[in-house]
């Protein structure tokens, strides 16, 4: 683990970012104020080309971004990027640039196998994209995780750490690792925890007080909504800032009821999920899923959409004002009683 303050390798190179989603747009300004040449490379037409041109970039196809550029930044969703290496990047990007990732998933699970000529490299912040361009901004950063997969140069880490450097990381914490570590480590994070383990522990416990009889309304905010104030306490302060911040009667359940619900056979399951990830296995079925058309994917996602705490989530946040920038037609409304 490192900060960084020597030099930027990057002081004189010209860098592609290519997307210009919530990670793209942040590094790319991120890099600009950084004093670095930065161009961005995106598909004619595209629903961010024109926010970035209106925040002062030049922007090419992606092709064309790649051509000239000692760095190139893929940071495009997971399942584009196997074609966009082999159409816009492997053609053209020079001996002896680097190609930067923010998520090992494709050159881990050998979707990509990039060129022998090249630099490969990771850099991946630890913290959604506006958090990364708001940090920066601050005069601080967020912590990043970087490796090399490929060092051609016998620059390449030197080029990671640079790039961190101009999004920020630098400022804040960086952490070596490599593309095993940084791939299998995200991917069981939010299945079994973030997003899989947190989304069906909230409609269990919702479902459970709705089936007891208890009303769908005051199930909502007793484990969907109030979950936040435990988050928070979490990523403020850890275990110990929770147990300070919740009454003595809220420990006392934890300590015994919270074995009964994440017991053994959860953790046994838990690792059956990391089973699949170090064998290959979520990367195949996710890759033969996006290219069926993802009818799972959406089939699974309706019924997540369709389901009635978020009929009731919808009604009940708004009346939350603070959620909203204005007041809507909805929180003008009678509330109804959900059955």
């Amino acid at each position: 683990m490192s900060t960084t303050t020597s030099p930027n390798i990057l002081k004189n190179a010209r860098i592609a970012v290519l997307g210009y989603g919530s990670q793209g747009r942040a590094h790319a300004l991120n890099l600009r104020d950084s004093g670095l040449d930065v161009v961005v490379g995106l598909r004619p037409g595209g629903p961010t080309w024109k926010r970035a041109e209106a925040d002062g970039f030049a922007v090419v196809e992606p092709a064309n971004a790649v051509r000239g550029a000692d760095l190139v930044a893929v940071l495009t969703p997971d399942m584009v990027q196997p074609a966009l290496y082999k159409e816009a990047i492997e053609p053209n990007i020079k001996p002896g640039a680097a190609l930067l990732f923010a998520h090992g998933f494709n050159v881990h699970f050998k979707q990509i196998t990039s060129r022998a000529d090249i630099d490969v490299v990771l850099v991946a912040p630890k913290g959604p994209g506006a958090l990364v361009r708001s940090e920066y901004e601050r005069g601080r950063g967020v912590p990043a995780l970087f490796a090399v997969h490929q060092d051609v140069s016998g620059h390449a880490e030197a080029k990671a750490k640079g790039y961190a450097d101009g999004i920020g990381g630098g400022r804040a914490l960086l952490i070596e690792t490599d593309f095993k570590e940084e791939t299998e480590t995200d991917l069981f994070g939010e299945q079994a925890v973030l997003c899989g383990g947190a989304s069906e522990l909230v409609i269990a416990g919702f479902e459970t007080l709705v089936e007891a009889g208890y009303q769908p309304e005051i199930a909502y905010y007793e484990v969907m909504h109030e979950l936040k104030l435990i988050v928070d306490l979490f990523y403020e302060g850890g275990l110990t800032k929770m147990l300070q911040f919740v009454s003595e009667t809220a420990q006392y359940g934890d300590y015994v009821s919270g074995p009964r619900i994440i017991d053994a056979g959860t953790k046994a399951r838990m690792k059956e999920v990391l089973n699949d990830i170090q064998d290959g296995t979520f990367a195949r079925n996710w890759t033969a899923e996006y290219a069926a058309g993802l009818p799972n994917y959406k089939r699974l996602k309706q019924a997540d959409l369709d389901h009635p705490i978020e009929q009731v989530g919808a009604k009940l946040r708004a009346r939350m004002p603070w959620l909203q920038p204005a007041p809507t037609e909805a929180a003008k409304a009678p509330l109804k009683k959900v059955s």
